[in-house]
């Protein structure tokens, strides 16, 4: 029924289409490149893959923004249409962008405006800087004599009164609108265009500027373009926009007559959806995710004013930032009560990051235990979404471990210590100690494990959490999510995904610490820490693997006892590895034998190959489509060929 319905919506929404399109604008109205002085690596192994993205998102939504933040370095991109081109015409107009665009490398960051689209990268977030007047520039055509110049007087009112009409509509109009100064002699026609990202009241800014540019610099010229951060304005005597864009925007003449029309087709489609969300929400059950998140969040005492969180960060300003991930940045902030706390900035609203931000305050407002990061809070209302963490002092484990200058270097205790402390938390998330959830973290690492100021460890983000599978459910197939060097084969390979999945994690993180080297899938398998620690294991000179950097000062027996958990955890066969309680009893001494290794530790490098190798880093947040990409047929038949069947 809902097709038949969706149908009869579509021949009415043709219907009302114009017959008179535009034509795209492919014109490149300005170019703007960063510093071609390169001191990163170079973002461009990913610009690429963030095109062929943005394009999907343009041809859905005319407009979109995404970034890749593996491997490194990280690209951001933004793309918009304006409002007036038809979804072919946006399509042409980006491609034309895309190619104009490439000529800004080796530079860091680029933007490109075309009269009828906009296209910018940048290796650092983009929102936020749409306000950023710093690179605004005009594109004037006949400013300075010659047989396009006009009298300034009765011209520049022209020219004033087109711009006037276009900032004061605009902002009012989804960002977009046209006007025409009519004459006896030469029409003045104008066109502003706000980019999505940018409020009303930024967009009303943003055209007053342009608009002063404009009129202090092109006229009496007979065409001018601001190239604003945040919006798009020009004028001309010649007409450059289709008569489609004079149908969007509303005179105050065709108010009534446009109400009453509004009103008319307002009941009928009414009524069509209303028929068609009763059919959906049947079918859905429960609903959109992000609907039970606002709701969830708005019923609850988690709730927190984006206003509030601001202030607490004195406007994210950067002296304030801890770090950034693949998700968003995380900035230090004072709450009115005084609580100093770590207030996570996310980047982007796809249907993804509901899902993943539904993850995080759903299943970590639901836990306490002291190796756990408390989630204060939430805020989802504002411009931008915003989590609220406790603040955790001695920031991650892994700066600590491999931080280059070594600035302080954990003791033996101190590192026991975390690791029974992690051990802890992951068998209360797993269900142990009375845990209200089973979850499976699915992104177990040093960089996910915070030490506070005694140096205790506290597991963090949760954004890839998921259950764990019931009684009557072996695993939980699922996109491959996580971070190479740390995801168990038969996650890695065949998308399994149970709570050994964690173990594995746990296994590789603790031979990390122990040993003070990071495993890494970009080195030979012969080189491999887990492989290193497997030949010291069968030499039983386990000792020989502890960091040097402790200078002989550690407990023999403890370390061994360690890397024995780490290699029982990173065994290629998910059924001998321990569960995170046994694992727990295992470090406290409860249990009185220590199992020995039955299987090698699967070794992620030996599945990759040598070749392009860097390209199989896998994001935070990436979906299985995304990960196929990665793995060729034929590498993911020779890998599932080498790994052991699941008993």
């Amino acid at each position: 029924m809902s097709r038949y319905l969706g149908s009869l919506l579509l021949g009415i929404w043709i219907l009302l289409l114009p017959v008179t399109l535009s034509d795209p604008r492919t014109t490149e109205a300005g170019l703007i490149c960063g510093n071609t002085t390169q001191t990163k690596p170079s973002i461009f192994p990913n610009f690429n893959r963030l095109m062929n993205r943005m394009t999907r998102l343009l041809d859905t939504h005319m407009e979109g923004m995404d970034f890749i933040s593996s491997p490194p370095p990280s690209i951001v991109g933004f793309a918009q249409c304006h409002t007036d081109l038809t979804q072919p015409e946006c399509r042409e107009c980006f491609i034309s962008a895309r190619q104009i665009i490439e000529t800004c490398r080796p530079a860091a960051t680029g933007r490109v405006f075309l009269d009828g689209c906009f296209l910018r990268y940048d290796q650092k977030a983009i929102i936020g800087q749409f306000a950023d007047k710093s690179k605004d520039r005009v594109n004037c055509s006949g400013a300075h004599g010659g047989e396009h110049q006009h009298p300034v007087g009765d011209f520049g009112s022209k020219v004033r009164s087109a711009l006037q009409n276009v900032t004061r509509k605009a902002p009012h109009s989804k960002g977009f609108a046209v006007a025409v100064a009519q004459s006896d002699d030469e029409p003045v026609y104008a066109l502003g265009q706000c980019w999505k990202m940018v409020s009303e009241e930024g967009c009303e800014r943003c055209l007053l500027h342009a608009r002063q540019m404009l009129m202090s610099k092109c006229v009496p010229g007979s065409d001018g373009r601001a190239l604003n951060a945040g919006c798009y304005l020009r004028y001309s005597t010649q007409k450059f926009y289709g008569d489609h864009a004079e149908e969007m925007t509303f005179d105050e003449i065709g108010i009534v007559v446009t109400v009453l029309t509004v009103m008319l087709w307002f009941f009928l489609l009414l009524l069509i959806g209303a028929i068609i969300s009763y059919v959906r929400m049947k079918k859905m059950g429960q609903g959109n995710p992000f609907t039970r998140l606002l709701s969830s969040v708005n019923s609850s005492k988690i709730n927190f004013k984006y206003e509030v969180l601001e202030k607490a960060t004195d406007n994210f300003n950067p002296a304030n930032k801890l770090g950034q991930g693949g998700a968003g940045s995380v900035f230090k902030g004072t709450l009115p009560d005084g609580r100093v706390v770590a207030v996570k900035r996310l980047f982007f609203s796809t249907r993804q990051w509901v899902d993943e931000f539904f993850n995080e305050v759903n299943l970590i407002s639901e836990t306490r235990h002291k190796n756990l990061v408390k989630l204060h809070g939430c805020s989802i209302e504002g411009p931008e979404s915003l989590l609220v963490y406790e603040h955790v002092q001695n920031e991650s484990l892994e700066r600590h471990l491999f931080d280059r200058k070594k600035t302080r270097v954990l003791t033996w205790d101190q590192r026991m210590d975390i690791v029974r402390g992690i051990a802890d938390g992951l068998a209360y998330l797993h269900g142990g100690f009375d845990s209200p959830v089973k979850i499976i973290h699915r992104d177990i690492k040093g960089s996910n494990v915070l030490l506070d100021e005694n140096l205790v460890p506290k597991i963090a983000d949760f954004g890839l959490a998921r259950c764990v599978p019931g009684a009557d459910e072996s695993h939980v197939s699922t996109g491959i999510a996580g971070t190479l060097g740390y995801m168990s084969p038969e996650y890695l390979v065949r998308g399994l995904l149970t709570e050994k999945a964690d173990v594995y994690a746990f296994g590789v993180l603790a031979i990390e610490i122990v040993t003070g080297r990071k495993n890494s899938v970009f080195m030979q398998s012969s080189s491999s820490v887990l492989l290193s620690v497997y030949k010291h294991f069968k030499a039983n000179r386990l000792s020989d693997a502890v960091d040097a950097s402790l200078e002989g000062s550690f407990s023999v027996a403890d370390a061994s006892k360690v890397l024995q958990v780490g290699l029982l955890c990173t065994q290629t066969t998910p059924e001998l590895r321990p569960t995170m309680p046994e694992v727990v009893q295992i470090l406290d001494g409860t249990t009185k034998e220590l199992p020995t290794p039955k299987d090698a530790p699967f070794v992620n490098a030996s599945i990759l190959g040598t070749d392009n190798t860097s390209s199989y880093s896998i994001t935070e947040t990436q979906s299985q489509d995304s990960f196929s990409t990665c793995l060729t047929d034929s590498t993911r038949s020779d890998s599932f060929s080498r790994l052991p069947q699941a008993r």
